[in-house]
């Protein structure tokens, strides 16, 4: 059974990312987080404000 077992201590294979990096992609994270909060925020008050009636439009 050799080879069955690869130890616990081996990088990850793919991309590996540096701080700087780690950081950035953080940070975008967080950006785009925020952006889809204002977004629901907004529909959300979109929708208190125009009623049910906000997707009712004549034909």
């Amino acid at each position: 059974m050799e080879g069955a077992m690869e130890p616990a201590h081996k990088t990850p294979p793919g991309i590996v990312l540096t701080d700087a990096q780690k950081k950035r992609q953080r940070e975008r994270s967080i950006a785009i987080a925020v952006a889809l909060g204002v977004l629901v925020v907004l529909f959300f008050a979109v929708t208190l404000v125009k009623g049910p009636a906000v997707l009712h439009r004549p034909m």
